[in-house]
């Protein structure tokens, strides 16, 4: 019987091998059925790394550039406002309350500040729209961010900002040529002064009016600065020099435009001191403007004074040339590390990937190389905005193929999971199939089919498994429960079998004859199987019985042949007819003689032949019953010889 061939615990190695292959699996599964959620991360916390830059950028593409910062920009204060905390509604309340409450061209560092605020929360509130939506099951390419109020508020805002800082600036320009041309006309009037016909007195106190108009005209157009102070200062002299002028008043004004310098030159050497570089040389600038406003001083000390002005403007013009230099300097020895930190970023974009270990490794390449740029200071301010932005190109490359990447992974997976989907059910079908040994085989098949194919996301990882193993299971249950059942009944098989061989030993096989024999035979054939261990051993029993049995009939059946022969040999002898019954049973004998030598010749073509066990099986019985036929025959020859007197 074919079942109780079956190895009852051979399917549970399979499937105890694919419990740890699942549980594998699943632990191998973890980061790719995450890897949109980390791939956003890296995004967000790059993000987040150089939000900054990012913020100026994102204001920069909205066109809210501001433009070159102008001399008084650069004067003003720098903002203190603590912006930190405060919302994107808040950011706006506070730009409009700075643009109605302050001089516009205070404003320069405070809208600069508001704007990377506002946008570093503009920008995070965006992703966060993003993330939310493709979670939803929505498409990179249909996502839309949804109109910000706040963001058009501070657009308006913008645009009235700039709107008043360039009629600001014109009107600054305006103001600078006016400036100018009062300044020349000024200059005019000190020409008509020396052909004045006017009193010493009268022309001495237009001479202070005209100085005090100068001091009260604001700044010219700063490529006119130097030659309309040298003019000045010439008519100036001029004025001294061929003015018939009371020495005592001449020599006042001398002596306060001597104490005026003196304390510039007092002033411009404190601001040597000064540790903030390019603060002493924006306070440098005002004390030049200063200088140029006054007067002359008596010409003994003219040269002396201008010479120690001179002197400690020169160290402070050279430690802010020094610098300005050592910053273009690191600028540009950052412009190159960047550049050099680019390339590697466009080499790692464009690296072939194609396991999820080297993307990891490549991840955490790029997690460095960020790291890197944000200890690098900034680049020339014309090439800042323009490195960054090639940058941030290369990592959004980076993380679009990986992005690409998990996404054939999960079509893979998803592909898995309609494979063992179909196993599932074909198992589930087999479970309660009962052709034991056809539905074992099919699912150890199907165990080593379940192992081939590669992992599902983890969601699904434990309830595909679990759905596989019960089916499995199931069957293995069944057909367990099954040969227990069967188990029992082939002990019980053993125990008739075993009493019906008793019952053969017993029986007088002559009395019962073939008929006997026949039903013994019948009767085992009914039992059915007895357990395997027993089979062989029972069965060679049994033939035995049956041989001897047979031998028992055919030495019987012999006998009474060889008892009807003799009484014929008799008849046979009183009619003259043992010749011809002698030559007839020879004949016989010799045919015989030539049946076996051909059959035994036939046995050693068999032995050639696919099934040749069971023919030369059957060859030798065959000549093993012509054997025993023919020695019947050649015990008749010598019976009827014993009768004639001849020897056989």
């Amino acid at each position: 019987m074919a079942t109780e061939k079956i190895n009852l615990t051979a399917p549970e190695g399979p499937v105890g091998t694919i419990a740890e292959d699942a549980q594998t699996t699943s632990e191998n599964t973890t980061s790719t059925t995450n890897n949109d959620t980390e791939i956003d991360a890296e995004v967000t916390q790059m993000s987040e790394n150089f939000a900054d830059e990012e913020a100026a950028l994102a204001a920069d593409e909205a066109g809210l550039d501001i433009g070159e910062e102008t001399a008084e920009e650069e004067a003003a204060p720098s903002s203190s406002d603590d912006l930190n905390g405060l919302s994107k509604t808040e950011l706006v309340a506070l730009f409009a309350q700075k643009i109605e409450s302050e001089p516009v061209q205070t404003l320069r560092s405070t809208v600069e500040a508001i704007k990377i605020a506002f946008y570093k929360q503009h920008r995070a509130n965006i992703e966060a729209e993003r993330k939310a939506f493709l979670e939803a099951g929505g498409s990179e390419e249909a996502f839309s961010p949804a109109p910000c109020a706040d963001e058009a508020r501070f657009k308006e805002l913008f645009a009235l900002y700039r709107n008043e800082r360039d009629k600001y600036i014109a009107e600054l320009e305006a103001n600078k040529e006016n400036n100018l041309r009062e300044k020349l006309a000024i200059i005019e009037e000190l020409k008509e002064l020396i052909n004045s016909d006017e009193t010493m007195n009268t022309t001495f106190a237009r001479f202070r009016e005209l100085q005090q108009r100068w001091k009260e005209i604001g700044l010219v157009p700063q490529q006119n600065v130097k030659d309309i102070w040298e003019t000045y200062n010439l008519y100036v002299e001029n004025f001294y020099n061929f003015i018939k002028i009371n020495k005592e008043l001449r020599d006042l004004d001398l002596k306060k435009n001597y104490e005026i310098k003196i304390s510039l030159c007092e002033q411009a050497e404190e601001l040597t001191l000064e540790t903030q570089v390019v603060e002493a040389f924006r306070r440098l600038q005002k004390l030049h403007d200063e200088w140029r406003e006054t007067g002359p001083v008596a010409i003994e000390f003219k040269e002396a004074l201008w010479e120690r002005f001179k002197e400690a403007s020169s160290r402070i013009n050279k430690r802010h040339q020094e610098h300005f230099e050592t910053l273009k300097a690191e600028q540009t020895k950052n412009l190159a590390l960047k550049l050099e930190l680019c390339e590697k970023v466009e080499s790692l974009a464009t690296r072939p990937i194609l396991s999820r270990k080297d993307w990891n490794k490549a991840s955490e390449e790029l997690l460095e190389i960020q790291k890197v740029w944000k200890t690098i200071g900034f680049a020339p301010k014309k090439d800042n905005n323009r490195i960054y932005e090639r940058f941030r190109a290369a990592c959004d490359k980076f993380f679009e193929h990986k992005r690409e990447f998990y996404a054939g992974q999960k079509s893979e997976m998803e592909h898995n999971l309609a494979i063992k989907n179909e196993l599932c059910a074909e198992a589930e079908t087999l479970a309660m199939s009962e052709d034991w040994k056809r539905a074992t085989e099919e699912l150890i098949a199907l165990q080593a089919r379940w192992k081939q194919v590669g992992p599902v996301a983890r969601r699904h990882s434990d309830i595909i498994w679990k759905r596989f193993r019960a089916a499995c299971d199931k069957f293995f249950e069944r057909k367990a429960a099954h040969f227990a059942t069967v188990d029992n009944q082939h002990e019980e098989n053993l125990r008739q079998k075993q009493a019906l061989i008793e019952e053969m030993r017993a029986a007088d096989v002559k009395a019962g004859g073939f008929e006997a024999i026949k039903e013994f035979q019948r009767r085992w054939s009914q039992i059915g199987f007895v357990p395997i261990k027993f089979k062989d051993a029972l069965q060679k029993e049994y033939k035995a019985i049956v041989d001897g049995m047979f031998a028992t009939l055919r030495s019987s059946e012999r006998d009474r042949s060889m008892s009807r022969f003799r009484e014929r040999v008799s008849t046979m002898k009183s009619s003259g007819q043992l010749r011809s019954e002698r030559e007839r049973l020879f004949n016989k004998v010799r045919q015989m003689e030539q049946d076996i030598a051909l059959l035994e010749n036939n046995i050693g073509f068999f032995s050639k032949s696919k099934n040749a066990e069971a023919l030369i099986a059957d060859v030798r019985e065959k000549i093993e019953r012509t054997k025993r036929d023919m020695a019947e025959l050649i015990e008749k020859i010598r019976l009827i010889d014993e009768q004639e007197g001849h020897n056989a």
